[in-house]
């Protein structure tokens, strides 16, 4: 059985939880490997809607074994907040593992991170304030705190004494901010660890052994493919790699035991933050597509940027990724225009690009080059099969299939788990 990665396609909010539904049963581990409870997953079961920011969505699934892995930043209290919101209202979490070596986000980054992006001002990259960019920095310089660190008090007081000496002089003396106290942060830090415990193990043991005895493994990205440190739309990027390489890393996991990766694309293009959006629409279109589409962030609750769907983007996120499977999602969204604009390449200053621009400059400057589909009026939230969209919904999808460079496998038709056509089997 195989090992699939899961990976956001655009900037992000793509509605991967609907790939991980449609797995099912199918999978026994859903695996986060990177970012923390900067980005979040809707899933929707039935009446009931969860919103997860930390949580793989696999927590939802009975019989699968959810897994935040050692490539995730966490922070305690979050984790402990979400857990007790699912456990009140129903859902088992006993079942949650959570690597040792993951770090973990102490309370002085996330007063760091806020006063610094304020520090910033026009030139702020958009960060959800929530400590993720200065652990991952931490990580980086090895002067961070990991989750293995809550049970040796003595060792824990080091880094977070060393860390402090630093930091404060940042605080007090750049931002003018009141010093942080180790005891105040050794508080905070140790109030969880005991609740944690059970959870901590050495996940990447635990996953190699799962694939050694034939389970299916879903590795499950935060943010996506144009948000990665390495391939995204730098700076305005998160702080960890969201692309297939980083499953990897962030897990332990061998890239010799990934058998596919699955993107995840909207039919429409968002992106929440500051940073080049080239097909960004500033009219009654993008307010439209935000209607419609709910377009509020999971964790922020900020209206995202909307625009029309990227293929040349689309086509970037396969080559890095590798993506075998696509899953185009919210197509519902786009019912009732008359016309669907599909940007094919962009011109910059004259010239034509049919790929990814290779300097951040020229794709900050470029300006889209569409070609127009015809749209339709009918309502396909009903649909569970390609031949009973509308022609024009099928042409769409044909189109964009055929432009981005992998088969689309599923189609989201609706927000629900049930409301999703099935092209070709994600497994097998």
């Amino acid at each position: 059985m195989p090992a699939i990665v899961l990976v956001g396609a655009q900037w992000g909010d793509e509605g991967k939880g609907k790939a991980t539904d449609l797995l099912g049963s199918s999978v026994d581990y859903v695996v986060k490997f990177n970012g923390g409870n900067n980005a979040g997953h809707t899933v929707v079961i039935g009446e009931e809607k969860y919103a997860l920011h930390l949580l793989p969505s696999g927590i939802l699934t009975p019989g699968c074994t959810p897994v935040i892995a050692n490539g995730v930043v966490v922070d305690l209290g979050v984790l402990i907040e979400e857990l007790d919101g699912l456990e009140a209202r129903g859902v088992d979490t006993s079942s949650l593992l959570v690597s040792a070596n993951a770090h973990v986000i102490p309370p002085y980054n996330r007063v760091l991170d806020k006063v610094t992006e304020r520090f910033l001002g026009k030139r702020r990259l958009g960060t959800t304030g929530r400590g993720i960019g200065p652990t991952y920095a931490d990580k980086m310089s090895r002067v961070g705190v990991r989750v293995q660190d809550l049970y040796d008090e003595s060792i824990l007081r080091q880094k977070v004494t060393a860390a402090l000496d630093f930091k404060n002089q940042v605080l007090a003396k750049i931002y003018n901010r009141r010093a942080v106290e180790v005891e105040e942060v050794m508080a905070e830090l140790l109030r969880h660890a005991e609740r944690v415990r059970p959870m901590v193990t050495d996940t990447a043991l635990v996953l190699n052994q799962a694939l050694d005895r034939g389970e299916t493994v879903l590795f499950e990205a935060g943010q996506a493919t144009l948000l990665d440190v390495d391939h995204g739309t730098y700076p305005f990027v998160t702080s960890s790699n969201a692309t297939s390489g980083g499953a990897c890393t962030g897990s332990g996991v061998p890239p010799t035991r990934v058998d596919r990766v699955v993107g995840i694309l909207k039919a429409y293009s968002t992106r929440v933050g500051e940073g080049p959006f080239p097909t960004e629409l500033d009219d009654e279109h993008g307010e439209f597509l935000r209607n419609q589409g709910a377009e509020f962030g999971t964790t922020t609750g900020r209206p995202r940027r909307c625009g029309w769907v990227d293929a040349v983007v689309g086509r970037y996120a396969q080559r890095v990724n590798g993506i075998t499977d696509f899953v185009i999602t919210k197509l519902d969204v786009l019912t009732g225009l008359e016309r669907v604009p599909v940007c094919v390449g962009y011109d910059v200053q004259g010239t034509r690009h049919d790929e990814m621009p290779v300097n951040q400059s020229d794709f900050h400057h470029a300006v889209p080059v569409y070609e127009e589909l015809p749209g339709w009026a009918e309502d396909i939230s009903g649909c569970r099969t390609f031949e009973e969209l509308p022609d024009n919904a099928q042409r769409y999808v044909l189109r964009l299939e055929e432009l981005i460079g992998a088969r689309v496998s599923a189609i989201g038709v609706g927000p629900g788990r049930d409301a999703t056509i099935q092209r070709y089997p994600l497994l097998g």
